[in-house]
Formats: C-alpha cells, sequence, structure tokens
C-alpha cells in the first residue's frame, strides 16, 4: 500500500513551481531557502523521483513534477475555497436546513415565501435528503425530519401531524361500490410512509380479498399524484395532500371512519443549536405555521364531515423511514 505523502511539504512544492525559485518561495512562505530545499527533498525521496531539474539556477520541472503540481495546485485552491465558505457559512446570517422530501415539496415549499419576506436579510440554505442531518460532520442547524421521534442523543420537538385517511380522485371514487368502495380499488401505498394500509385495515376491523391490487410507490408525492391521476385509493396524510382535499381534486373514501391523527413531522438538532438565533428564528416562525395549518385541516375535516382519533406513532406495525 502506497505511503500518505507527506503533506507538510506540498505548500512548499506548490510555491516553489508557481513562484519558479526557492528563494522566492521562501521569502512568499517567510521561512529560510535551505527548509524549502530540505522539503522538496525530503518529498522527492518519499515519491521515489526527481521533481525538478536543476540547471545553475534554474529549476524546470520533470514530467514526473508537471503531473504532481497539476494536482498539488488544484488541491490547495480547493482547500482554500472551501475554508473560506465555510466560514462564510458559520459567519452569515444565514439558515442551513435540512427536511424530508415530500414534506419538504408539498408542506414546507409553499410556505418559505413567508419566512423569507419577514427575515429578507437571511440567506436560507434547503436541503431535501432522505436521510437525517449528521450534525458531527455536516454543516447543518436544523432538521425537520419525518418520524416518530426517536432520535437518541438530540433534541427533538413535534412540528406538524399527520390526518391519514384514504383518499381518491372523485372520478375514481364514482367507480366504486358505494357501500363497500374499498371491495374493488386498487389500494396506492408510500413506502416511506408510518401508516400503511395493512395497519390502517387493521385498525378499523376492515377485511380485503386476499389478492387486493396494490400500488407501493418511493414518496408521498408520487403516491398522490398517482391518486390524482385515478389510478387507485391512496392512504395520505393531509399534511401532505389537504391542498388537494380543499380543492375537490381529491375526496374521502370512508367519511364514515375516523381520521388518524398523530405527531409526525419533528424538528430536531443538537441542544446546544436551540441557542443559535436563526434555528429559534425558524422554529417559532415554524410552529406558527402549524397552528394555521392545523386550523386548516380542522375546517376541512368539520366540512367533509369527518372526525378524527388520535394514536402515537409507536403503535404502528411498520418501522417508520423518512418521507
Amino acid at each position: 500500500m502506497p505511503r500518505t505523502p507527506n503533506l507538510n511539504a506540498m505548500p512548499y512544492f506548490e510555491s516553489v513551481v508557481r513562484r519558479g525559485s526557492i528563494s522566492r518561495a521562501a521569502e512568499e512562505l517567510s521561512v529560510s531557502p535551505s527548509a524549502v530545499s530540505q522539503q522538496i527533498k525530503l518529498l522527492e525521496q518519499q515519491l521515489g523521483v526527481k521533481l525538478f531539474r536543476r540547471t545553475g539556477r534554474v529549476l524546470t520541472l520533470t514530467l514526473e513534477g508537471e503531473l504532481l503540481a497539476q494536482t498539488v495546485g488544484t488541491a490547495l485552491r480547493m482547500i482554500t475555497d472551501a475554508q473560506a465558505n465555510l466560514g462564510r457559512t458559520r459567519t452569515a446570517r444565514r439558515l442551513n436546513l435540512r427536511v424530508s422530501p415530500s414534506f419538504g415539496v408539498r408542506w414546507l415549499g409553499p410556505r418559505l415565501s413567508d419566512f423569507v419576506a419577514q427575515y429578507p436579510d437571511w440567506d436560507l440554505r434547503v436541503d431535501a435528503a432522505p436521510d437525517p442531518t449528521d450534525f458531527d460532520r455536516e454543516v447543518m442547524d436544523l432538521d425537520v425530519r419525518y418520524g416518530t421521534g426517536n432520535w437518541k442523543g438530540l433534541h427533538t420537538q413535534p412540528l406538524v401531524h399527520d390526518y391519514v385517511l384514504p383518499l381518491a380522485s372523485p372520478d375514481y371514487l364514482a367507480g366504486l361500490p358505494a357501500d363497500d368502495p374499498l371491495s374493488t380499488a386498487r389500494l396506492i401505498d408510500s413506502a416511506r410512509a408510518i401508516t400503511q394500509w395493512d395497519y390502517w385495515l387493521w385498525h378499523n376491523n376492515i377485511t380485503t380479498v386476499a389478492n387486493r391490487k396494490t400500488i407501493l410507490m418511493d414518496r408521498s408525492s408520487m403516491a398522490i399524484q398517482l391518486a390524482l391521476d385515478g389510478a387507485g385509493v391512496v392512504l395520505e396524510s393531509l399534511a401532505l395532500a389537504s391542498a388537494e382535499l380543499a380543492e375537490g381534486r381529491l375526496v374521502p373514501v370512508t367519511p364514515d371512519i375516523p381520521v388518524l391523527r398523530f405527531p409526525a413531522y419533528w424538528a430536531l438538532c443538537p441542544a446546544r443549536f436551540t441557542k443559535r438565533r436563526p434555528v429559534r428564528l425558524f422554529l417559532d416562525w415554524a410552529e406558527k405555521q402549524a397552528a394555521t395549518h392545523e386550523t386548516e385541516v380542522a375546517a376541512l375535516i368539520s366540512k367533509h364531515g369527518l372526525c378524527t382519533t388520535d394514536i402515537t406513532p409507536e403503535t404502528q406495525t411498520l418501522h417508520p423511514p423518512n418521507q
């Protein structure tokens, strides 16, 4: 296995290449010419190649030196740029936020313009990703994650509730038996949802045919679109599909069965991050948005003659991946 190169010597080598002589490199680096020469010698010994040809006082790169110079120059510029970006990220008026993808697109996205309007001097970076943040390795202030709230070692607080019920397009529902619509319906599941059809049917003591037709989608946004296209009945949350219900593009399939309600979207970060001003600002804003959303959902539920029942995510049999 090749030995790790002498990284301490790389800035010396790069400076000699760029400045064209050991003395000028020494002046730039504020060291003695002999110190520069020693670092170049050690690097050549370790690599087992000559990096420079010396003709009197003139230095020219060998072929091996040319190859190394191209790589070292690029690498040092990348490190310098990254260091500058990290400095700007940590000191600027900036919020770095990660969210679950479907939540980011369907719930947070339509509301972010309000946050920007309230805090016009803040820069905002939103990363929609399925995997939670590794706060020890990533520059991120806050994560809004779908799940049960069980993230050990992190501060967690519930933000948005799920209201889960079967939904379908009006045309698709019209083609189902009025007395038992789920008996012939194609059931659409989101693979990443906490509440899936198996649990919902069991919870409501509903038996369907053993060979029922199903569709399993990777994301809720995809499952909702499939229902809008009239492909089946989706079991979905009003955290993500309230606009479609409000507009009448999706309608309840089983209005006599209570809507399942439970905390599903959580803000999480290391406890010490809660003292950061951007985190406090965003959480205060998000809590107000969530309260407004709850009021809107309650109105929708009342409009359609529905009722709700509270459950805990832990009672459901499937593990809650990221939605």
